[in-house]
């Protein structure tokens, strides 16, 4: 079995606060991102804290998903991590990070479980930033 797997790891501003402290809406965007990303969900839990932000990871059969949020912030913090290549973890992130509404994202990609000759395991890092292109309202009927 391939232990190559790849970690997105991304810190997201000017995010929706009412998105943020909704665990409910965040646990959809999260299974909608899983599906987009042709990911296998084995279970979901997110959990609201007092007086605001939201943890929330799915473990899927690839790794997992998960967010962080500080809505009196408008961040989140946002991981992807998917191990083999049939997977799409870039669209995952790509469409959290729409939902959301983040108007930056600081993103890092970590390459893992790259096998050195000596049969011991390294990473590599490549980061970058993004301006996530806004999703278009949908009207409620």
């Amino acid at each position: 079995m391939d232990t190559i797997g790849y970690h997105y790891v991304a810190e997201a501003s000017g995010c929706d606060p009412r998105i943020l402290e909704d665990p409910n809406e965040l646990k959809r965007i999260m299974l909608e991102a899983a599906k987009i990303g042709l990911m296998d969900v084995r279970q979901a839990y997110f959990y609201r804290f007092t007086p605001r932000g939201v943890s929330g990871i799915l473990v899927v059969s690839q790794s997992h998903i998960s967010v962080h949020t500080w809505p009196e912030k408008g961040y989140a913090a946002v991981d992807v991590y998917v191990c083999g290549t049939k997977s799409k973890p870039e669209e995952a992130l790509e469409y959290i990070l729409r939902s959301l509404n983040a108007s930056y994202a600081h993103i890092t990609e970590i390459e893992r479980g790259i096998e050195d000759e000596d049969r011991t395991f390294t990473h590599t890092i490549l980061s970058w930033d993004e301006q996530p292109r806004k999703m278009e309202n949908k009207s409620k009927d």
